[in-house]
């Protein structure tokens, strides 16, 4: 039982994971990784950043160019415009339906790896012991709670580590956090700007 134990016990931390920095900034940071690898979809960001920068170039001299005075110019550079507009939006939808498939596959991936073990062991494990208590140190109102639901009186279910998993793997990470967000705060006050009326007080005081 110990590697079931184990198994639950990596589930809770990566479910736990998941909801602390969110599915949405994990399916960000995957993106961005993805996107630095020889694939077709980096390629493809590749180009739409290249349009981006073409496009906005002409932009800037379509607008900087008047259309009365320089009118072969300004339509040079207008059809330029028009047509690298119509490229990036194309690449754009392009982009977008490629990360909207990203993001299914990495629900269902999410799906497979957390919540369907986090329900499917429970239920199929529910009358195996993941270990025993000793002999007589507990009430049987307190076997039968942490046996709960067909768990052996005197052990402890599967659901009941479960729960303990939980609460210890919340504990944890919202100490880390809290630690975290103590020295974050700290730093920021010590490299924060020295307000003015303290300045001038120091030097009235020093003269």
């Amino acid at each position: 039982m110990a590697s079931l134990m184990l198994s639950i016990f990596v589930v809770e931390v990566v479910v736990n994971l998941v909801n602390t920095i969110g599915a949405a900034a994990i399916n960000n940071l995957l993106w961005a990784i993805i996107n630095f690898l020889p694939i077709s979809t980096a390629k493809a960001a590749g180009e739409q950043r290249k349009l981006q920068a073409d496009y906005l170039k002409v932009r800037r001299d379509l607008n900087s160019t008047s259309s009365q005075d320089e009118f072969a110019k300004w339509a040079k550079l207008r059809r330029q415009h028009d047509k690298l507009l119509e490229q990036l939006e194309k690449t754009k939808k392009t982009n977008e339906a490629a990360r909207s498939s990203f993001d299914k596959i990495l629900t269902v991936l999410r799906v497979v790896v957390t919540r369907a073990p986090q329900y499917f062991l429970p239920f199929w494990y529910a009358t195996e012991p993941m270990f025993w208590l000793p002999y007589g140190w507990f009430p049987y109102w307190a076997e039968w709670i942490l046996s709960f639901p067909r768990a052996p009186i005197g052990s402890v279910s599967i659901a009941s580590w479960q729960l303990a998993c939980t609460g210890v793997i919340a504990l944890f990470s919202d100490l880390i956090v809290g630690i975290a967000g103590l020295l974050l705060n700290a730093k920021q006050a010590k490299e924060a700007p020295v307000p003015a009326q303290e300045v001038a007080a120091e030097e009235k005081k020093k003269s």
